[in-house]
């Protein structure tokens, strides 16, 4: 018997001894290293002894083997190039980890501090200081608030585009006025809608028109919109609070305080570097296994006026960097950080990455992009750079997938609470996929944003999984757009409608439809909310999508052109399905959704794709416009009653029987968003509509006023969702996602009160109200929005009196 224990010991020491021999090498050797800017560079690095800096820590730690860990203790670090981490910080057998000490704020900053600053008056306010030596001012933070420079029109938080916009902008009149605009800025939105264009001034030619270098950060070239335009960084215009402006000639920076404000006590800083943290590798010669965790990344320079480049023949053009930038990494990435106040992209993955994470982060006040994946344009066969180009068809590599390794590939973003960004720049994204393959965005929280939430620039190389993302407030400051937005201009699509069709008529060119999207992308339990366009948006070409257990909660969904898209099991609120320019046999499938309004008159080929059939509709109108284009034979009209929309939760009530049987199911309507207590704890949620029926033709409960879908209200739901205190009104279901300037001035879920001087109190008297008004002169409206009445100014030509 002790024969056998000690035997049975001895065989257990020897299969310990094992384990720990075979063991990872970071079981074997770990490595702390301890920074603290009351430490020195002459010191150990160990917690009592800590160095002073992080870049001796990063030089100590590459003498190190197995798992090192540098410790930051509280403090802020200012750096005046980006950290740069390369395979000698980390490869294979080799971790390195770099986190704040727990309970500490750790900061790594790219700004300067101003310190010193020797205030005198100007004139009417505005104070001036000297500024040693020859900074970068781009950008001006006064106690951790980014000021705007001198600039017109004024500063307007509540202005839709660039926080106000003006027609007059550059105006011969105004820039009479301006004795030396170079180094000025025009800022200007597509004339679409369709993103924006930045100018640098360089000055101003005798007869007063400006010169200036720029526009090159949109893809589509068709032009400034003629209103929406905004100049800053001009002396002349320096008249509001807040505002600033630097002279580099003089080493002078003017700044005009808001009241109250106390320049010798408050700080002043500026952004200095573009990046800062860098990794760089290569395919060959990776930078492996290294993660930031639980700092504050803060404070980068603007970047529009970089060079960029075009993301093949999307609307995109994009800098290649950002605040944290990774090229030829493996495994690395950042967890539970905060990056806020930065001038142009938080996060880059260019070209190779593999298996790199993005997870527990807070983005906020951020330039650009929140996170993008790009790869290389030299990895796509027969690629075009922009709309109206293309290969010709003899001409293009019929090869699928890829022609190499060069783009990012089996990354994730999860947990991510992404918001208010693009303040500078609008044709960005919280989350931007382009040249890349199997990126899994998950829980993520998206809102505040000026464009789509989530963007796919073009097929290649699909297999990404979208899940139990909550995305709303999207597309604020631009136009025929989506919460989530993709375009599939890959080799296979033609410009050209025409030729387009009869490309797809040969077994040859059918062949390319999936050779860029050679993986389906899965876009899934997701909620959607977009008030200016659509929930779901797949544009031009969009192909091999799979689209199940999403809530759209206003704008519905949209698939244009395009080829092999399932959606089934969907939500859309409030509204329906946008069938636009299908191509024939186009595999398109669109079953067992629920739809809550008519099918938007399809444009293109009347098709049905390869099944729409078998969904439910919540009116008979729905379902005999359906019907009428030839489609949803055996689909159902149920007044569906979900279980408790007020909170959010639109799962269908468990005795609609009939709505099973179509082989709908209830999906989770709790799992939407950031799943962290940190992130949960600061994340907002979307506004919840009041589902609105139409029973029948005849009641025209709900109708349309230049692409306002409005109605009375009349309920006690929807008294609750807009806070109104009594049934009156006129009430906003959905504002169409193009073709209606009102979606500048009336939101979904508004209540209309009146209108030139007029009450609302239904839809007659507003029907009144807009046929005596006078359409050509500005006309006032008033709105009830988040719990207050708002006055909103219409301006004239825009008005219209044909509700239908």
């Amino acid at each position: 018997m002790s024969f056998m224990i000690r035997n049975r010991k001895t065989r257990w020491m020897s299969l310990i001894i094992l384990l720990y021999i075979t063991a990872s090498p970071f079981m074997q050797a770990q490595t702390w290293f301890y920074v603290s800017p009351s430490g020195d560079d002459g010191h150990d690095g160990s917690r009592q002894s800590p160095f002073q800096t992080i870049e001796r820590a990063q030089a100590e730690a590459r003498r190190a083997s197995g798992e090192v860990t540098i410790v930051l203790r509280e403090a802020t670090y200012r750096l005046s190039a980006p950290l740069l981490f390369t395979p000698q910080d980390g490869a294979a057998g080799k971790s390195l980890t770099i986190r704040s000490c727990p309970g500490e704020k750790v900061v790594i900053s790219g700004s300067l501090a101003l310190d010193n600053l020797q205030w005198e008056p100007f004139r009417k306010g505005i104070l001036k200081a000297r500024v040693d030596g020859h900074p970068v001012m781009d950008m001006l933070l006064v106690n951790g608030d980014i000021r705007p420079m001198a600039r017109y029109p004024n500063y307007d938080p509540e202005a839709i585009r660039f926080n106000g916009t003006a027609a007059d902008a550059t105006a011969p009149a105004r820039v009479k006025n301006w004795k030396n605009p170079a180094g000025g800025y025009l800022h200007a939105m597509h004339g679409s809608d369709w993103g924006d264009f930045h100018y640098r001034i360089t000055g101003k030619d005798k007869n007063g028109l400006l010169a200036m270098e720029g526009g090159w950060q949109n893809n589509r070239q068709y032009g400034l919109h003629v209103a929406n335009r905004m100049v800053e960084n001009i002396f002349e215009e320096l008249d509001a609070p807040g505002e600033w402006f630097y002279d580099a000639n003089r080493s002078t920076l003017y700044y005009y305080p808001p009241e109250g404000e106390n320049v010798n006590s408050v700080r002043f800083e500026s952004p200095q570097v573009k990046h800062l943290i860098e990794f760089r590798g290569s395919r060959s010669n990776p930078v492996c296994n290294i993660t930031l965790e639980g700092v504050d990344l803060t404070q980068t320079v603007r970047t529009f006026m970089e060079p960029y480049e075009p993301l093949l023949r999307s609307d995109w053009t994009i800098y290649r960097g950002g605040a944290v930038f990774f090229e030829g990494a493996e495994q690395c990435g950042l967890k539970n950080c905060n990056l806020y106040d930065l001038g142009g992209n938080a996060v880059f993955f260019s070209r190779y990455n593999r298996r790199c994470e993005v997870s527990g982060s807070h983005f906020t006040r951020i330039g650009a992009s929140a996170v993008c994946f790009v790869g290389d344009p030299g990895a796509v066969r027969s690629p075009s750079f922009e709309y109206h180009l293309f290969v010709p068809a003899d001409e293009i590599d019929r090869t699928h997938g890829p022609k190499s390794d060069l783009y990012p590939a089996d990354c994730r973003v999860h947990d991510n609470l992404i918001h208010r960004i693009g303040l500078f720049e609008k044709q960005i994204t919280g989350i931007e996929l382009s040249m890349c393959s199997a990126i899994t965005v998950s829980h993520n929280s998206i809102y505040d944003t000026p464009r789509a939430g989530i963007n796919i620039s073009e097929g290649t190389w699909g297999g990404h999984v979208l899940e139990f993302n909550d995305v709303f407030n999207t597309v604020k400051e631009t136009g025929d757009h989506g919460s989530f937005n993709s375009w599939g201009r890959d080799r296979y699509w033609h410009p050209n409608g025409q030729v387009f069709d009869s490309l797809l008529t040969t077994a040859a060119h059918r062949k390319l439809v999936l050779a860029d999207a050679i993986a389906t992308v899965v876009i899934r339990n997701n909620r959607f909310r977009c008030d200016r366009g659509w929930d779901i948006d797949l544009d031009d070409g969009s192909t091999n999508y799979h689209i199940y257990n999403n809530l759209c909660l206003n704008g519905g969904l949209k698939l244009r052109e395009g080829l092999y898209r399932v959606v089934e099991n969907n939500i859309l609120v409030n509204n329906t399905l946008f069938r636009h320019a299908w191509p024939r046999d186009n595999g398109n499938v669109f079953t067992r959704n629920i739809v809550m309004l008519p099918y938007e008159r399809p444009f293109g080929h009347d098709t049905g794709g390869a099944l729409t059939d078998q969904n439910i509709f919540t009116d008979s109108l729905s379902y005999k416009v359906a019907r009428g284009y030839g489609t949803d034979a055996a689909s159902l009209v149920v007044k569906v009653k979900f279980t408790d929309p007020a909170s959010g939760d639109f799962s269908v009530s468990g005795d609609e029987t009939e709505v099973f049987r179509t082989g709908f199911q209830n999906f989770d309507m709790h799992g939407f968003g950031v799943v962290s207590a940190r992130l949960k704890a600061l994340a907002e949620k979307p506004v919840m509509p009041v589902p609105v029926y139409n029973s029948n033709i005849s009641d025209a409960e709900t109708l349309t006023w230049e692409g306002v879908k409005i109605k009375t209200l009349t309920s006690l739901g929807e008294r609750s969702a807009t806070g109104m205190d009594s049934e009156r009104g006129v009430y906003v279901v959905a504002v169409a996602a193009y073709g209606t300037e009102l979606r500048d001035y009336i939101k979904s879920n508004d209540v209309i009160l009146g209108f030139a001087g007029k009450p609302v109190n239904h839809l007659t008297d507003l029907f009144n109200a807009l046929a005596d008004a006078d359409w050509k002169v500005a006309q006032q409206i008033v709105i009830f929005r988040n719990q207050e009445e708002h006055i909103v100014t219409l301006p004239g030509g825009i008005i219209r009196s044909n509700i239908r």
